[in-house]
């Protein structure tokens, strides 16, 4: 079957290389899922790059999510149960960019048949991001203003449509002028260009001068720090991200005086806190929501697995128009 495979940590499009290897078996609790897609994510090239929390042994197979069938199982009543069915692979171990990937069973989750290929190939990682961040972690409520950096990105498109779908408002932070009237077509209530000095006077105009509750950055940087300087009395602030690839240097008296909280949220981890009733319900809820239009991205460019290099570039640029999906299987 064909991998892609990187034996050192590096730059994607030149570490990254299609490679022949034997197809792997499932073990006790495992299933084989034949891939169908898999986007080009952030965290994946971050892992390529050696820059995320946690690293594979090398070589390795990046790609935590993606799109395929069940064709195998070891043993165990719930891989049996899962044989023939498409399901979203959730894969931290054996990686999904390639034709064959091994997934605990239990993160194989059967999806609709409604939901076309390319969004399902893309429905964990960043739809439940974005509905566990403001829907459970800070749980905004109606009426409300949630900051967000990196709003023009799937993830904050994502969260737009999240606060006009459940009556919150949102105070956008892009880096781009041109992606003010986009955003604002959106349904984003305010939309700022440029985290720059002038945020904070700009988000307590919009407020009426007591700052946001509840804030969200993936950037980090100069960026991130501006986010925490506009925190109101008893905010939240929750990191996510690291675009930046830069610190936060926040000043602390921008948390003494409000005594606002900054806290950092992994998926994964969340994920392994909650119990089966809780994750079934997080999937019918995403489920639903992208049925609903809510939680979707826009697709952009297609690679087969050979077109590594390119998908890389393509995902990277600015602008790019759409997530770059890998399309691995028929």
């Amino acid at each position: 079957m064909r991998s892609l495979i990187f034996n050192t940590f590096g730059e994607p499009a030149e570490v990254l290389a299609v490679k022949d290897v034997p197809v792997p078996e499932p073990g006790s609790g495992e299933v084989r899922v034949r891939m169908l897609a898999a986007p080009v994510n952030p965290s994946d090239l971050l892992t390529v790059r050696g820059q995320y929390a946690r690293l594979p042994q090398l070589p390795a197979t990046p790609g935590f999510e993606g799109v395929g069938i069940v064709d195998s199982a070891g043993p165990g009543l719930l891989g049996r149960f899962l044989t023939g069915k498409r399901v979203a692979a959730l894969n931290s171990r054996t990686g999904s960019w390639a034709d064959f990937a091994i997934v605990s069973a239990r993160q194989a989750i059967p999806l609709s048949k409604q939901l076309p290929l390319e969004q399902a190939a893309m429905f964990f990682v960043n739809p439940a991001t974005a509905y566990v961040l403001t829907r459970k972690m800070l749980a905004v409520p109606t009426g409300e203003w949630l900051l967000q950096t990196a709003a023009g990105s799937a993830l904050g498109r994502m969260i737009i449509r999240l606060g006009k779908r459940f009556g919150f408002k949102t105070i956008n932070v892009v880096r781009r002028q041109e992606q003010i009237a986009e955003l604002k077509a959106l349904g984003g209530d305010v939309v700022i260009a440029d985290a720059g000095s002038g945020l904070r006077e700009r988000v307590r105009s919009v407020t009426g001068g007591r700052g946001v509750r509840y804030a969200v950055d993936a950037v980090g940087g100069a960026t991130g720090a501006a986010a925490a300087g506009c925190l109101a009395a008893g905010a939240r602030l929750i990191l996510y991200g690291t675009l930046s690839g830069e610190p936060l240097p926040l000043s602390p008296r921008d948390l003494i005086a409000t005594s606002a909280r900054i806290e950092g949220f992994w998926l994964g981890d969340w994920m392994a806190r909650q119990n089966l009733i809780g994750k079934l319900t997080l999937v019918r809820s995403i489920t639903r929501l992208m049925l609903e239009g809510v939680l979707v991205s826009e697709v952009g460019q297609s690679f087969p697995l050979e077109g590594i290099a390119d998908a890389v570039r393509s995902a990277e640029k600015v602008a790019r128009g759409g997530k770059v999906l890998l399309k691995i299987g028929e």
